[in-house]
């Protein structure tokens, strides 16, 4: 991707001027990469009482067990102390917990000390969150909600049912008019992860075919990340596959240069390529950090420590599908970077042409809610 300069590209935060700060679980049992192993952990909980309850569920400032808390937008859970409570377990839901790393949350407000309500309330099929990212990639994105510990989250719509894009106002009709074709606000973000560089500028054009090399790349980018639609698969030949069964309780994973291939303790995955084994977010491995994950054991005693007791086959096919995400995500980063782009619509344009700055109001959250939301201790919140 581009590097830094200084030719008054516009800010991604101008651009899409709402963002909501990262999460804050404040405790790591609620997430797990399996549901099965949620239910267990909520289960553990809940058969403890007095101080045992309250030392599992592992207190800070923010949360306790006997905290009261609202339920989080469009789900159910209870919402008095959970030093009383003998609720079922709220069914888990699908998120980011880290680059690459999709697992499962318990959607209960009372586990989580920031849970940023705003976010919940537009998270639907529609939506994409664009995840700043510290290290590694500029940006991510990802149609399930993000968790990880990152940077600000920019949701690309305002409202639930993909409406009212997360856009500085106009910019979609400025650029069409600029380049003489249709621009959707999910063909903004595509160009916007191609070529957004580490300062978060993201330098925009007016060359027609530049523009549609770079947005037909980002649209790859963003199919790969949010694994969205037709699973990705690599060429005929290239697709890795188990060559020897993983065991049981896997410790160390390995990779083989000259076999291009992925070694689990006894088991084996080819081929892999290097690229995929190579990718990285900063100084870390994605497929070394996605397996430390699956396999360290909690500290004995605590709710962490409850997990599956072998390895579940559907882990290795997760594991199969992130191979071929990383293999291709590296083909589609080299041909970004391959890209010769200048700022030819500068921020000084889109501020002549009253675009930017975005107003005020396009930095804080749209009033979305049309129903009641049942707040602590059952109370509905005052809307």
């Amino acid at each position: 991707m581009p590097g830094v300069t200084h030719d008054d590209a516009p800010l991604l935060a101008d651009l899409m001027p709402w963002s909501v700060a990262p999460l804050r679980l404040g405790r790591g049992w609620p997430t797990a990469p399996d549901p099965t192993t949620l239910k267990t952990r909520w289960d553990a909980l809940l058969k403890a009482g007095g101080p045992d309850r309250e030392t599992l569920f592992e207190p800070t400032r923010a949360r306790t067990v006997h905290s009261a808390a609202a339920q989080l937008p469009g789900r159910l859970s209870g919402t008095g102390p959970l030093a009383d409570a003998s609720d079922p377990c709220p069914d888990p839901v699908r998120v980011l917990a880290a680059p690459f790393d999709e697992q499962w949350l318990i959607p209960d407000h009372r586990l989580i000390d920031a849970a940023r309500p705003e976010l919940w309330r537009v998270a639907d099929d529609h939506q994409v969150f664009a995840v700043e990212s510290p290290e590694g990639m500029p940006l991510l994105a990802t149609s399930l909600l993000p968790t990880l510990r990152a940077g600000r989250i920019r949701p690309l719509y305002r409202r639930p049912g993909g409406a009212e894009p997360n856009l500085a106002p106009g910019l979609p009709a400025y650029l069409a008019d600029r380049l003489g074709r249709g621009v959707t606000p999910l063909d903004v973000l595509a160009w916007t992860l191609t070529t957004i560089r580490p300062d978060r500028t993201v330098p925009l054009t007016e060359d027609t075919d530049l523009w549609a090399q770079g947005v037909e790349l980002g649209h790859r980018a963003l199919w790969l990340l949010r694994r969205d639609g037709d699973r990705p698969k690599l060429p005929g030949g290239r697709r890795p596959y188990v060559r020897s069964p993983l065991p049981a309780r896997p410790l160390t994973i390995r990779y083989d240069t000259e076999e291009e291939a992925l070694h689990i303790d006894e088991g084996r995955i080819s081929p892999v390529p290097p690229e995929a084994w190579d990718f990285r977010m900063g100084e870390v491995r994605v497929l070394e950090a996605w397996f430390t994950t699956r396999t360290q054991q909690g500290e004995p005693g605590t709710l962490s420590a409850i997990g599956p007791t072998t390895w579940p086959q559907q882990l290795t096919s997760e594991l199969l599908e992130l191979i071929t995400v990383l293999a291709l995500l590296a083909d589609v980063r080299a041909q970004q970077a391959a890209l010769e782009i200048k700022t030819q619509i500068t921020a000084t344009d889109l501020t002549t042409a009253d675009v930017l700055p975005p107003p005020g109001t396009a930095r804080k959250p749209a009033s979305v809610l049309d129903h009641h939301e049942e707040g602590p201790a059952g109370q509905f919140t005052l809307l």
